[in-house]
């Protein structure tokens, strides 16, 4: 390989991301992804005439400025076509009361929350004013959590008195600002944050960082705003591909990552990997970007291989994220309810709390007069991954069963309405998209995760740089994108260049 040439290790949105922003700058990089199409959590897969969304379903930073809007302007890409979400979602707490609906339009959605959450006016304000405070300093590109000068100086240029002062709040939850605004008694309230804030950050409210949770809370409004892409996720990343091939970078699909090891005394590194017939084949590169999550580094890189034993210690301890149940359906869409959102959430206690996508008619998903439904329910990974394979069937179906008549129940569908049905699990996630465990989403935001807290995307590797949902600002397809951008400066940096993307 080249001198200068880059890997690129994982091809979800974030490694496509830093791909094809690399070879827009004219660098010879090469893209390393296992499976034998790109997207990972935001891919698809196809049953017959049914194209099903992997894990992700909706999508947000679409509009003027936001990340994935700069960066396919940045890489002159043509915007997907796409539908605002409005409302957003629709909520149902289970209490007999309506669903909450997130409402585009923010003073449509002052006058739901004033309606189901009467008494919360100073919650609101303050987490609006945290949320403000939080895009302005994110719109001038930070690096979060900095490991050098170059990294502080991008930090301390992107503050203002604002952030400043809501910094002051950095190690509080949510559960605090609602007992600093006097709104701890609300169990409604209560009850729709945690629904809502853990899709985001994978902890309860109790347990999440408020300057998330802030930021989180004010997605569905503008002027940001939540979208649902005509044909499937997999446009985007059918998007970056064409980008990063047109500029000059290289794919290797089906060819999976099975070492790291440092070389030519820290100056480079050596990948190992395995190629679609079996063979092995090794590059060298001075520098690797890792998308996959930071608890693969530890199988990828055994002891000595080149990693601290500080930094090894620090990714042992790295929480264990949540897995993911995913009832994959079809259904006519004469079944339904009328005026169907896209999305929907559920409080419920079994199977769990429920959130649903269902395609629109006419949006490439199914064929007319039918739709898709996919729900998700959260699940601890150590519950599936250790079964004998007889018993993890028999609990595979039993959860199936569970997901299938709650929705029944709660849409008032009949058990022979539906035209397919399947269950993915946490083993089925560690087998398609080789997460270790199956684990969905990055670290959960807690304030001791969160932020300058949070693992870096500069490792203290020479060389060796992270992306992808466990880096700041966290997982969505949004937030990978953001932190391949702020991965990918750091790079540029480091060679003496500047990446900039611009606004």
């Amino acid at each position: 390989m080249a001198e200068d040439s880059i890997i690129v290790i994982g091809g979800g949105i974030a490694g496509l991301t830093a791909t094809a922003l690399l070879a827009k700058q004219g660098l010879p990089v090469t893209l390393v992804e296992a499976h034998h199409q790109p997207g990972g959590c935001a891919g698809t897969f196809r049953r017959g005439p049914y194209i099903f969304d992997v894990g992700a379903t909706q999508v947000a930073g679409l509009e003027p400025s936001g990340s994935h809007e700069r960066i396919y302007r940045h890489l002159n890409l043509t915007m997907p076509q796409a539908e605002l979400l409005n409302p957003a979602c629709a909520v149902d707490l289970a209490d007999g009361s309506q669903p909450i609906q997130l409402w585009h339009d923010p003073k449509r959605w002052e006058q739901e929350w004033r309606y189901h959450f009467p008494g919360s006016e100073a919650f609101w304000a303050l987490t609006a004013k945290l949320h403000q405070s939080n895009w302005g300093f994110a719109s001038h590109d930070p690096v979060v959590t900095p490991r050098n000068a170059w990294d502080l100086g991008q930090l301390l240029q992107a503050l203002r008195p604002a952030t400043i002062t809501s910094g002051l709040l950095s190690s509080l939850t949510v559960a605090d600002l609602l007992k600093l605004c006097g709104c701890a008694q609300d169990q409604r309230l209560r009850k729709f944050l945690d629904l809502q804030i853990k899709l985001y950050s994978q902890e309860p409210l109790d347990r999440t960082a408020a300057l998330y949770g802030a930021t989180v809370l004010q997605m569905a409004q503008a002027p940001l705003g939540l979208w649902h892409l005509q044909g499937s996720m997999q446009k985007l990343s059918d998007d970056l591909m064409h980008a990063l091939k047109r500029d000059g970078g290289q794919v290797l699909l089906r060819h999976r990552v099975v070492g790291l090891e440092v070389a030519a005394r820290g100056m480079a590194w050596t990948v190992s990997i395995k190629t679609p017939n079996g063979k092995a084949l090794e590059l060298t590169t001075p520098d690797v970007v890792c998308s996959l999550p930071p608890q693969c580094l530890r199988s990828l890189m055994p002891q000595g291989a080149g990693m601290p034993k500080a930094y090894r210690q620090r990714l042992m301890k790295l929480p264990q994220p949540s897995g993911a149940l995913v009832f994959y359906g079809a259904i006519d869409r004469s079944a339904l309810p009328k005026n169907c959102p896209v999305h929907l959430q559920r409080a419920s206690k079994t199977p769990g709390s429920l959130f649903v996508s269902i395609s629109r008619e006419g949006d490439g998903r199914a064929p007319a007069g039918q739709a898709t439904v996919i729900a998700s329910v959260f699940t601890a990974t150590a519950e599936w991954c250790g079964l004998t394979e007889s018993t993890y069937q028999e609990r595979k179906q039993t959860a199936l069963l569970a997901i299938r008549q709650t929705l029944e129940s709660w849409l008032d569908l009949a058990p022979e309405d539906w035209q397919h049905q399947e269950l993915a699990t946490p083993r089925s996630f560690a087998h398609w998209t080789g997460r270790p465990n199956g684990i969905v989403g990055g670290l959960g935001q807690h304030p001791s995760q969160f932020g300058p807290f949070g693992l870096a995307s500069r490792t203290p590797m020479r060389g060796l740089w992270l992306c992808g949902d466990s880096i700041h600002p966290g997982e969505g397809t949004a937030g990978v994108s953001i932190s391949a951008l702020m991965t990918c400066r750091q790079l540029m940096a480091q060679r003496g260049h500047q990446l900039r993307v611009a606004n």
